[in-house]
C-alpha cells in the first residue's frame, strides 16, 4: 500500500504539471504575442516621420500640396537631391562635420577608456569619492555649464573656430567613463595582476591589455558620440557665427530660412544630412546593446 502510494505520488504530479504546462504555453504565446503587436505599433510610430520625410523629399512641390494621407509619390522628383546640395556649399560644411565629429569620436572613446581604466583598477584614497563627483557632473543641464565655458573659450581667443567642440573631448565624458569603468570591472583582475608581475606599468596594462578587449564598448562609445556630434547644433550655434567653420547642422538652419517654402528640397537635403547617422546605427545597433548591457550585467 505504502509502496503503491509512493509510486502513485509523482505520477499524480507528473500528471498535474502535465496539464498545467499547456495553460502556461499558451500564457507566454499570448505574451509575446501582445509584446510583438505593441512592439509593432511602437516601430510604426517611430518610422513614421522618417518614411514621411523620405517620400516627401521625392516629391514635386505640388505633389506635396496634393499629397494627403498618401504616403506614395505620384511624380518622382529626384532632382531634389541635387537641387539641395547644390543650393548652398554642403560639400565645405560636410567636412568641417566630419573634422568636428571624428576628432571628437577618437578623442572621447581614449580618454573615456584611460579614466574608466584608472577608476576600475586603480586603488587610491579618495577614488570613490572623486568617482562620485564625476557622476554628479551628469545631474548638470548642459545650460547650466555653457556659460563658463563660453568664457573661458573667448578668452582663449577660440571663437569661430572649432576648438570649443573639439577641446573638451580630450578630458573624456562623465557618461562613458561610468560604462568603461563597469566594463574593466567585469574582466578578469587576475590580468592586471599578472602584467604587474611582468613589469608592465599603469599605462601599459591600459594599452596593451585592456584597451583590446574593449571592442564592444569602443563600438558603442563611438557611435553613441558620433550621432551626438554628427547632429551638435547647440554648440555650433554659440561658437561658431562665420561661414568657415560652419557644420551641417548649422548650415541647415540657414537653409531652412532661404528655402522652408520648398518643403520636397528642405527634406532632401535633410535626409542627406541624416543618412550616416541612420547607416552606422543600423549596422552597429548589435555591438551598441551588447557594450551596453555587458556593462550592466552582474
Amino acid at each position: 500500500m505504502s509502496s503503491d502510494t509512493m509510486t502513485g505520488a509523482p505520477a499524480n504530479g507528473s500528471t498535474r504539471n502535465e496539464e498545467e504546462r499547456p495553460g502556461r504555453k499558451d500564457g507566454t504565446a499570448a505574451s509575446r504575442y501582445v509584446s510583438v503587436a505593441v512592439l509593432t505599433v511602437g516601430s510604426v510610430l517611430f518610422a513614421y516621420p522618417f518614411i514621411w520625410m523620405i517620400a516627401t523629399a521625392l516629391r514635386t512641390q505640388q505633389g506635396v500640396a496634393s499629397a494627403g494621407p498618401s504616403l506614395w509619390p505620384v511624380q518622382w522628383q529626384w532632382s531634389n537631391f541635387s537641387s539641395g546640395l547644390n543650393s548652398f556649399p554642403f560639400w565645405h560644411y560636410f567636412e568641417n562635420s566630419l573634422i568636428s565629429t571624428l576628432i571628437p569620436v577618437v578623442a572621447v572613446v581614449y580618454s573615456s577608456s584611460l579614466i574608466g581604466f584608472a577608476f576600475a583598477r586603480i586603488r587610491a584614497r579618495g577614488a570613490g569619492v572623486l568617482f562620485g563627483v564625476v557622476l554628479a557632473t551628469l545631474l548638470l543641464p548642459q545650460e547650466v555649464t555653457i556659460v563658463p565655458q563660453f568664457i573661458l573659450f573667448k578668452n582663449l581667443d577660440m571663437m569661430n573656430t572649432l576648438y570649443p567642440i573639439i577641446v573638451p573631448t580630450f578630458f573624456g565624458s562623465a557618461f562613458f567613463i561610468f560604462l568603461y569603468r563597469q566594463f574593466y570591472l567585469r574582466l578578469p583582475e587576475s590580468l592586471t595582476d599578472a602584467a604587474v608581475i611582468d613589469g608592465a606599468g599603469w599605462f601599459r596594462i591600459w594599452f596593451s591589455i585592456y584597451l583590446p578587449l574593449s571592442r564592444p564598448i569602443i563600438i558603442a562609445t563611438a557611435v553613441m558620440q558620433f550621432m551626438s556630434y554628427w547632429n551638435n547644433f547647440f554648440q555650433a550655434a554659440i561658437y561658431i557665427q562665420t561661414d568657415r567653420w560652419k557644420t551641417l547642422p548649422l548650415a541647415l538652419a540657414g537653409f531652412q530660412s532661404v528655402n522652408g517654402t520648398d518643403t520636397p528640397l528642405l527634406m532632401a537635403t535633410t535626409l542627406v544630412v541624416t543618412l550616416p547617422c541612420v547607416v552606422i546605427f543600423f549596422f552597429a545597433q548589435r555591438h551598441i546593446i551588447g557594450g551596453i548591457s555587458f556593462t550592466g550585467s552582474k
